[in-house]
Order: structure tokens, then sequence, then C-alpha cells
């Protein structure tokens, strides 16, 4: 008869420690390890999941890597704003509530973006930042007008999902 599959408790009991000197390792940081194995764990309870696999470790290990990264593009994301508000004068500063305002806007438009297909997204900051027409991203990536439009129209649908 096969083994029970381990509950998240026994998940949590039998490898708590063991992921977060693991991510503390990646991190560099005691609390910050702390965070994200806890944060690891709500992703587990979030997802109903019952059964984590044979070998739970690397599983966790999976389910972390996805948490530093959204960590580590989170840390890029505040380090450029900050450093571009920091060239501002002192007396255009936003103030610490919008400073929080926008990081949390840029947090939802960077995670949007890269969860976008590459080609929707290269697509999408060519019309946005480049301000090139339909037909010009046609004729720079060598594709069809319909093909570009597709693209938009996938990336103003999780620009409308992300809002």
């Amino acid at each position: 008869m096969p083994a029970a599959a381990p509950t998240i408790a026994t998940l949590y009991s039998d490898h708590h420690g063991w992921l977060q000197g693991w991510l503390r390792g990646k991190l560099g940081n005691a609390s910050q390890a702390a965070d994200l194995a806890h944060d690891t764990y709500v992703r587990l309870l979030q997802s109903r999941r019952a059964d984590f696999g044979a070998q739970p470790r690397a599983f966790l290990t999976h389910v972390a890597k996805g948490l530093l990264i959204d960590h580590w593009c989170r840390q890029e994301v505040e380090r450029a704003y900050l450093d571009t508000i920091a060239l501002l004068p002192e007396a255009q500063s936003p103030s610490p509530e919008t400073r929080l305002l926008v990081l949390e806007t840029l947090y939802r438009v960077e995670a949007m973006l890269r969860a976008m297909p590459a080609q929707t997204r290269e697509i999408f900051l060519m019309a946005q930042l480049d301000e090139l027409s339909y037909q010009q991203i046609a004729d720079r990536r060598r594709t069809s007008l319909a093909t570009v439009k597709r693209h938009m129209r996938a990336a103003f649908l999780a620009c409308m999902a992300a809002a």
C-alpha cells in the first residue's frame, strides 16, 4: 500500500527549516528568507494542491524559486525608481505615500509585462515606448499587420486584467 501523501502541515514541519536555510543562502538575509519561506507555504495553501510529489524538497524549491524571481524583480524595479527620483530636486521629490503607490503600480506593470509572451511584450513596447504605428512595427518585424494587431489586443487585455 503506497504511503499517504504529506499534508501541508507535515511538509511544513519536515522541511520549513531546510527551506528557510536554502533561501537564506540565496538571499544572504535571514528575515527575507523567513518571509519568502512563509510565502512559499502560503502559496501552497492558496493552490489547494493535495499532492506535492515524491520529492517534496524539489517541489518546495520550485515554488520558492518563483517567489525569489518575483522578489528580485521587485528589488530591481524599486532600485530603478529610487535611482530616478534621487535625481529630482528635493522640492519635486514625491512623498513617501506617493512613492509607495508608484512602486506598487510599477510592480504590477513589471509582473504583467513579464507574464506576456516575448513577442507580445516586444510589440507592445514598440508601440508604447517607441511610439511606432502598427504598420511600422509590422514592417520592422517583417510580419503581417494582422499579427501585430493580434499581439496588441492580447497586450491590452493583459493591461486591463492587471488594472
